[in-house]
C-alpha cells in the first residue's frame, strides 16, 4: 500500500473520530434555558413545560430582583419584585408539587450570588432572589412556576398538593418586596422577572444528544467510509 495512501486514510479515520468525540461533548454538556418577561399583574404566573429525557438534575435562578448577569450573558436591572419559583412533577392541573421557594418561607435559599442584592429602606444587602436544586429527578415532563412571592401555590401547604389547587394571595393588588417573612412593605418594583433553568447533561430537549440510534448511525458511517477507503487502496 502506498504511504501517502496510507497517510490520508489515517487523517480521515481520525477527522472522523474527532467529529464523533466532538458531537458526544457537545451533548452531553449542561443546557440553560434564560427566560425573562413581565407579568400582567401580581396575581399572574409564568408556567413553562420542561422535558427530562433522561434522569438528571434542574436548577432555578432567579435574578429579576436583585439583577446580574445570566447565563445567556444578559445582565438584568434590579428593581423587579421579589419572586416565588418551584417545580412540579407533570403538567397541567395534576402536576405534584415537589419544591418551592420565597424569602418569606421558612426554607428559603437565597441566590444571591450570582444575583445581586438591594437596599430596602435603611436595611442594605437584601436578597430576594432564589436558587433552588433538584438532584436524581426521573425522566419525564415537569413544570417550572414563577410568581410574585406574596402569590404562593396552595401546594406549599398540602401533602401531596397539585398546580391546580389554586394559590393563596397575600400581595394587596401589589408587587411586595420583604425584608423578611414578617416584614413585606409595597415598593415601586416593576413587574419584571428573570430565571435561568439549568438542565444538566442529556436533559433537554432543546439539545438532544443522540441515542443508540444515532450514535450507531455515526459508527456505521465511519465504518463504511474507512470500507470504501481500503477498498479504493486494494484497487
Amino acid at each position: 500500500m502506498n504511504s501517502s495512501r496510507i497517510e490520508i486514510f489515517r487523517r480521515r479515520s481520525a477527522a472522523m473520530a474527532v467529529s464523533m468525540f466532538a458531537c458526544a461533548s457537545l451533548c452531553s454538556a449542561d443546557v440553560v434555558l434564560s427566560e425573562t418577561g413581565t407579568l400582567s399583574s401580581p396575581e399572574d404566573t409564568f408556567i413553562l413545560a420542561i422535558d427530562l429525557t433522561t434522569g438528571g438534575n434542574v436548577t432555578l435562578q432567579t435574578y429579576g430582583f436583585g439583577g446580574g448577569t445570566n447565563a445567556a450573558g444578559t445582565v438584568i436591572p434590579s428593581g423587579g419584585f421579589d419572586p416565588f419559583v418551584g417545580l412540579f412533577s407533570g403538567t397541567g392541573p395534576t402536576a405534584l408539587f415537589i419544591n418551592g421557594d420565597s424569602d418569606i418561607l421558612t426554607n428559603y435559599t437565597p441566590g444571591c450570588p450570582p444575583a445581586g442584592t438591594v437596599t430596602i429602606g435603611s436595611v442594605s444587602g437584601q436578597c430576594g432572589d432564589v436558587n433552588l436544586q433538584f438532584t436524581g429527578l426521573a425522566a419525564g415532563t415537569y413544570t417550572v412556576l414563577l410568581s410574585d412571592s406574596e402569590y404562593i401555590p396552595n401546594a406549599v401547604f398540602e401533602v401531596a398538593g397539585m398546580l391546580g389547587d389554586g394559590f393563596t394571595d397575600f400581595t394587596g393588588g401589589v408587587f411586595q418586596t420583604c425584608v423578611n417573612a414578617n416584614n413585606c412593605i409595597p415598593q415601586t418594583d416593576t413587574a419584571n422577572w428573570a430565571l435561568d433553568i439549568t438542565l444538566s447533561s442529556g436533559s433537554a430537549p432543546a439539545v438532544p444528544e443522540p441515542g443508540a440510534f444515532g450514535l450507531a448511525g455515526l459508527g456505521l458511517a465511519f465504518a463504511a467510509g474507512a470500507s470504501e477507503v481500503r477498498r479504493r487502496f486494494r484497487k
